[in-house]
């Protein structure tokens, strides 16, 4: 008895003492001890490798699992720029990052932080905030790998949009400095402060406008209004049509495809109604899984709606070729709308890296991961494992497919606007990364001095003529 009384003694204490083993200033400390084996200029190197077809063979790995169809598609894509294909070479990076300097801190890393993957959407109150919005590739790694991408990505973009060194450097540093210096003001604050602070659409926008023209300035502004009356009523508007009293998403292949159209292709034949079955099962199927993983009051408002179509539609770069649907949803009214997006969730691409994860599932990683480094999501963000004939399951994640969606146009965009830009997102990953990490070694880490801003500099610069190297080794493997 008195040996049981101890035990759950020791289980209280080993409880309230959970993530508060190590005070903040010895946290801060060993952060500053960790310059003297990963001296901080020591991240600026990246010795670049010409004519690899290592970096190839990942791509055309990740293309044999993908919708065979859609292949060519996510070629095309990556083929238009050397930006467009950094964008779908995460894992090629990844595995460039395993080989550089880390402290061995880690961090819930979004694992794609490139500048295009930072925008608007909704909060749960209906205001526009600024977060990352891609989490697909979310694990448990070194804060580096993070703004790292981030870094690179800001260079490659200036160098797409074909700005001088100087206003490249500069929009570099900028990201850098704002990640550096928002975990040091991170580290002062309190863990509960740290939790709820946000960027909301007002801050982005002042940051915007501080060096912007008037024509940018209002080009801002309509991207914001945009982005606010961007929801599932518009989607309905734009993604479908009515067919005999019917409401039906469009078919406009390849980029959206209904199931009905689907498997008329597999039947070969043009047979009335032959996907009703199919479509209603599998929307049924992935309702079900879903909504068993949402939170009891997002239960009750999603099962108010019911499927009514589902379609394949590609999205994104990197993404195209994995299995993303869209589901029109209908409620008690016909004007009443949902319509969400469920996309294919597979392994991280840090995890073959070294990487973590303590989910069960691809779709779980990614649900936990954003919940994790937003401070404010997609209410209806969920998860659904659907079992295969071959005693698989294939992965998804789930959330709506509009809601306050906007971006920055990275194609017209000017060198000012790209500094601020490159600023907000580098203050954005900093906040993922408190709010998940340890903050105060981080911080230590970083210091008061640029020494690490001018490395990632460096760093961008060199990794650019990688990916630019990359790229052409990628045109060359697709002519041949």
């Amino acid at each position: 008895m008195i040996d049981e009384v101890q035990r759950v003694r020791k289980d209280i204490r080993k409880a309230l003492s959970y993530r508060a083993q190590v005070s903040a200033k010895s946290s801060k400390e060993h952060g500053k001890r960790l310059r003297e084996t990963v001296a901080r200029n020591a991240h600026a190197a990246w010795d670049v490798e010409r004519g690899r077809t290592e970096a190839i063979a990942l791509l055309h790995e990740q293309d044999a699992t993908r919708v065979a169809e859609l292949v060519p598609l996510r070629r095309e894509r990556m083929a238009a720029s050397p930006f467009a294909f950094f964008r779908g070479s995460a894992l090629i990076m990844a595995a460039d990052l395993s080989r550089t300097p880390s402290t061995g801190i880690s961090v819930q890393a979004c694992g794609d932080a490139h500048i295009a993957n930072f925008g608007l959407f909704h909060s749960p109150e209906r205001r526009l905030v600024f977060d990352i919005n891609d989490f697909d590739e979310t694990a448990q790694a070194p804060w580096e790998w993070d703004v790292k991408r981030l870094a690179a990505s800001i260079e490659i973009c200036g160098r797409d949009r074909k700005f001088s060194k100087k206003d490249r450097a500069s929009a570099v540093s900028a990201g850098v400095r704002a990640y550096r210096e928002a975990m040091r003001s991170f580290a002062r604050m309190g863990s509960l402060d740290v939790w709820y602070a946000h960027m909301d659409a007002d801050e982005l926008y002042e940051r915007m406008a501080k060096a912007a023209s008037k024509k940018e300035r209002r080009e801002t502004e309509e991207l914001f209004y945009k982005a606010s009356t961007k929801n599932s009523g518009r989607a309905v508007e734009k993604l479908t049509e009515v067919v005999d009293g019917q409401l039906r998403i469009v078919n406009d292949p390849p980029l959206i495809v209904p199931l009905r159209e689907l498997v008329r292709q597999r039947l070969g034949a043009d047979v009335p109604d032959a996907d009703l079955h199919e479509r209603e099962r599998i929307i049924a199927a992935i309702l079900s899984d879903y909504r068993a993983n949402l939170a009891s009051d997002k239960r009750l408002l999603v099962e108010q709606y019911r499927g009514v179509d589902i379609a394949r539609k590609v999205v994104g770069v990197g993404s195209v070729g994995l299995q993303a649907w869209i589901v029109v949803l209908e409620g008690a009214t016909p004007d009443d709308h949902l319509v969400l997006q469920v996309k294919e969730a597979r392994a991280s691409v840090l995890e073959r890296f070294g990487g973590q994860t303590s989910a069960d599932s691809p779709g779980e990683r990614v649900v936990r991961g954003q919940r994790a480094m937003q401070t404010a999501g997609d209410v209806l963000l969920g998860w659904a494992d659907m079992p295969r004939e071959n005693k698989t399951s294939r992965s998804y994640y789930v959330r709506q497919l509009w809601d306050g969606k906007g971006s920055i146009d990275l194609e017209t965009i000017d060198e000012d606007s790209l500094e601020a830009l490159a600023s907000a997102c580098g203050w954005t990953l900093a906040h993922a990364h408190a709010r998940t990490g340890n903050r105060f070694a981080i911080a230590g880490y970083l210091g008061k001095s640029d020494e690490f801003d001018r490395a990632l500099v460096s760093f961008a610069s060199a990794y650019a003529d990688q990916n630019l190297a990359d790229y052409e080794a990628f045109l060359a493997a697709l002519h041949s």
